[in-house]
């Protein structure tokens, strides 16, 4: 049993980033009837704003510490980061170890900047367009993204560590009632868990909610009726692309700890995402959010040592593995409509 839910907790960080890049997909979808390949771009342009805040908050200078000295007995030069000399030097570290959770307040106003662009510069010439030619102009700009960041930032995986009050493990056993050290669990793992929830849910309640989710949703069901109604369905659908942009966004930015960003970690995510989200059902966004933690741990239960050994390299297609089950019995998916994307 222990066994179990350590693989369940497993394949829940994983689960989560899938989750929330295939509900900013299907968002898209539902909405503007886009299929986007550019959305793991913008999960890896996330992760590149926590990079950039970590490297600013480094930015140091150079001071003389007369403390301490060289073999010659010259007081050495040491580099003291701005935040130090401006807020002291254990403020000044405590910024600097957050600059991820901090990183999401530039990640925001980023994202959905870069989404508005996106979709007012590029997308909105192809909605009346075959959904081929959608997934060719997007999977275009996303490789134009992926060179763009590894011309600025390099083609190696950049190591952007949680706060130190997060790292290490937690005996997420003891929670459960097992004895003390059979289960531990990474703290920051089980904080994306959380994190990924409160965004799933934050979503989900503003649509639901809110005026603005509500015509969003009636827009998504009957276009032509609510813009009948006088209502300018395109700047909210507009909205919403800048939203699902700020969803993938914000998901780069808290799973940075956990992996390392480089340049092709948004096509590493893409083609699993859209797995996805045809499992879940195209344009259903309860359906993204099941699919994404249901392969998620799947994938975590195929990684098994025990599991590799029976069947090698099972965990790299268990998930292709699953869909073809999923789509013979469901053609439409877990939770798809009747009539989304069929002739």
């Amino acid at each position: 049993m222990d066994a179990i839910i350590l693989q369940i907790l497993n394949g829940l960080d994983k689960g989560s980033a899938y989750a929330l890049i295939a509900l900013g997909l299907t968002l898209i979808f539902g909405t503007l009837g886009v299929v986007n390949f550019a959305h793991g771009a913008l999960f890896m342009i996330g992760a590149f704003c926590a990079v950039t805040v970590q490297r600013l908050m480094q930015l140091s200078h150079t001071e003389i510490d007369e403390s301490r000295t060289d073999f010659l007995g010259n007081p050495l030069q040491v580099e003291v980061p701005y935040l130090e000399s401006w807020f002291g030097p254990e403020l000044g570290q405590a910024l600097i170890s957050w600059s991820v959770p901090l990183a999401i307040l530039l990640a925001i106003p980023v994202m959905m900047l870069v989404g508005w662009i996106m979709e007012r510069g590029l997308i909105q010439h192809f909605y009346k367009r075959p959904h081929a030619d959608q997934i060719l102009v997007t999977f275009g700009l996303a490789i134009v993204l992926q060179e763009i960041i590894r011309q600025f930032y390099g083609a190696n995986p950049i190591p952007t560590p949680a706060p130190d009050a997060l790292r290490g493990s937690v005996d997420f056993g003891v929670w459960l009632g097992f004895g003390p050290g059979v289960i531990f669990y990474p703290v920051w793992r089980f904080v994306y868990f959380l994190f990924s929830l409160l965004i799933i849910g934050g979503v989900f309640a503003f649509l639901q909610f809110t005026t603005f989710g509500m015509v969003v949703r009636a827009g998504m069901a009957d276009r032509e009726t609510v813009g009948l109604l006088g209502i300018d369905i395109d700047k909210r659908f507009t909205l919403m692309f800048g939203i699902a942009a700020a969803v993938a966004g914000l998901a780069g930015v808290m799973y940075t700890p956990i992996l390392s960003p480089n340049y092709h970690m948004g096509m590493d995510f893409l083609v699993l995402s859209f797995v996805v989200v045809v499992v879940g059902g195209m344009g259903s966004l309860p359906g993204a959010v099941l699919s994404g933690f249901l392969l998620g741990i799947v994938q975590s239960f195929a990684s098994m040592n025990e599991v590799k050994a029976i069947l090698p390299g099972i965990d790299q297609i268990i998930i292709y593995l699953v869909a073809i089950i999923i789509l013979l019995t469901r053609p439409r998916g877990l939770l798809g409509r009747r009539g989304v994307m069929e002739e």
